[in-house]
């Protein structure tokens, strides 16, 4: 997997905050139109949705996780899709972007992933509600890490974006991002708990002046989570950021995205609002589980013309 360079944050900028405007129904009619905007058929909807797969951090958070299920899901993170239909594409090597467990489970996935590539994610900081104080947050962190997490995954206190208290949310995105050494961070926004599309781009600035290497949209267990209209006003932050920066943070829808057309209308997304560099694992990354078990029913149908049936789809 290619690399590229840490968001190393900026300091604290009030100003840009402040200059956060959104028009609300203009996003929404920009976000319906974007499942129309690209005609994707045959071999060209394939290799997008093969590119899904690549980007997909495949995740299990379940309260009766266990060490074999991990490593049932780490086998289907080094062969996502059935060995026979990418070899009718002549395609090799494909994995999924990560694994994403909790912090008990990050031992496991590293033994279970050993001699790949593919980085292990931990979610982190008392995930999904956030609500424990911030020195055991940031415990719970150094713990995934020691246990050789390569990437965490943070949920920032909702409160503060709510309450306006912007040097709160830095203060404590900063300590995080401190805490998480080497292993990059991505930065969950509940954005389904933030009330309004200005306070998502807000707290989305917030979050990348603090150093997240990606922004998220949910933790997948809000009631709503990754829709259009707030991932295009995150991945318009990014593009701000960047232009006001020259740092590039990628992004991570996650919640919802179940089948293979969401994996292509957010692919469309990222291309149209921040480009080709934004369909790679290093900036974009789809959280999901269910999802990849659509993307292979629909290239078992681009190869052989037919529906595998649900039980022919290895599912960890």
């Amino acid at each position: 997997m290619p690399d590229h360079s840490r968001n190393p944050g900026t300091p604290l900028n009030l100003d840009a905050l402040a200059d956060v405007r959104i028009n609300t129904p203009a996003v929404e009619r920009r976000a319906a139109s974007l499942p129309a905007r690209r005609s994707l058929k045959k071999n060209h909807q394939a290799a997008w949705l093969l590119n899904a797969v690549r980007c997909i951090d495949l995740t299990t958070l379940a309260g009766d996780d266990t060490p074999d299920r991990v490593a049932r899901l780490c086998a289907k993170a080094r062969q996502p899709i059935a060995p026979e239909l990418l070899a009718a594409m002549g395609v090799s090597g494909l994995t999924t972007g990560a694994v994403c467990v909790y912090p008990t489970m990050v031992a496991p996935a590293k033994a279970a992933l050993a001699g790949s590539a593919i980085p292990v994610a931990s979610v982190a900081t008392g995930f999904p509600a956030g609500l424990m104080p911030l020195d055991l947050r940031l415990a719970e962190i150094r713990y995934a890490t020691d246990q050789g997490a390569d990437e965490i995954d943070i949920v920032i206190t909702r409160a503060h974006v709510l309450r306006g208290e912007w040097a709160a949310l830095y203060d404590e995105v900063s300590a995080m991002r401190e805490a998480c050494g080497d292993a990059r961070m991505k930065a969950i926004l509940a954005t389904g708990d933030l009330k309004s599309l200005e306070n998502v781009a807000r707290a989305s600035h917030v979050a990348m002046q603090a150093g997240a290497d990606w922004i998220k949209t949910s933790t997948g267990k809000e009631g709503v989570n990754a829709t259009l209209p707030v991932s295009l006003v995150m991945a318009r932050a990014i593009r701000d950021y960047a232009a006001r920066t020259g740092h590039r943070v990628g992004f991570k829808p996650a919640g919802g995205l179940r089948t293979a057309r969401d994996a292509l209308n957010w692919q469309v997304l990222m291309f149209e609002e921040l480009g080709r560099d934004w369909l790679s694992p290093t900036l974009f990354r789809i959280g999901a589980s269910s999802l990849l078990g659509d993307i292979e029913r629909q290239i078992s149908h681009h190869v052989t013309g037919r529906y595998a049936a649900a039980h022919r789809q290895a599912i960890a």
